[in-house]
């Protein structure tokens, strides 16, 4: 007979933050296959290059269309945290408790560390987020400074200038290649921490993006941050909702 645990929601990413999560992962995808293609385009046999789909011309569309759905999703997310704060943007590097927390998840997850205390946001995770938006803008930055080589007027003079400063456009290209590929490790290292953390720990780490909530045995050590954090009394009376005073059989 399968033993109950009782766990209680807590109700950590709001509907704005988990669309823009969603945006992102699909403009990514876009833009990574499409860059891939305009590196190496696949050869086209025994069929007129004009009526193919696999044009050079329309993959370039499809990743110039992608660039600009990543670039408003992360304005979006940026706008989403003025307004609601408790969609926080950056870990809290300032605090000392943050390093502390850093280091048992990261023990934890080399195996050195039998578990870690529960956090409502992984801190390990938080750091390489911090990192993942930096990384976001140089492809930004880089990637519009060669689309504005075909533009003239202000458009031009904002991106083309990265061009000259940069040391030319090979250099631009080869700078926005290569952060593409650190993009895609942190994305596979994402992706693995959120697989281990809810095959292990049960937690609904990776329903948490379709949900907005998480399931927890003990009291998260980071509940109190986000009730420091919400933006209105409303959110944080949403959250405590969310709540089942008993905790929840699951």
């Amino acid at each position: 007979m399968m033993k109950k645990q009782k766990r209680r929601i807590y109700y950590v990413f709001s509907p704005f933050l988990r669309i823009f999560h969603w945006m992102m992962v699909a403009s990514l995808l876009a833009l990574f296959i499409t860059g891939l293609l305009i590196t190496k385009p696949v050869g086209v046999s025994a069929v007129e290059p004009t009526f193919t789909p696999l044009s050079v011309d329309f993959i370039r569309d499809v990743h110039f269309i992608a660039a600009f759905i990543f670039t408003s999703s992360i304005m979006l997310r940026i706008y989403g945290f003025m307004i609601n704060p408790g969609d926080r943007l950056m870990p809290r590097v300032w605090e000392g408790s943050f390093y502390k927390g850093f280091f048992q998840v990261a023990l934890h997850y080399m195996f050195l560390k039998l578990q870690h205390p529960p956090f409502l946001r992984n801190p390990m995770a938080r750091l390489s987020y911090g990192g993942f938006y930096a990384m976001a803008f140089i492809e930004i930055v880089t990637g519009f400074a060669m689309y504005a080589m075909d533009f003239s007027g202000i458009w031009g003079f904002v991106f083309g200038s990265v061009n000259v400063t940069s040391g030319g456009v090979f250099m631009v290209h080869l700078i926005h290649h290569y952060v593409a590929w650190f993009i895609v490790l942190v994305a596979i290292g994402h992706v693995y921490m959120v697989v281990r953390a809810d095959v292990m720990e049960g937690e609904g780490e990776a329903s948490s993006m379709f949900s907005g909530i998480k399931l927890y045995k003990h009291r998260p050590v980071d509940v109190m941050e986000l009730e420091q954090e919400a933006h209105t009394q409303e959110y944080w009376d949403a959250l405590k909702r969310q709540q089942w005073e008993d905790g929840k059989d699951v």
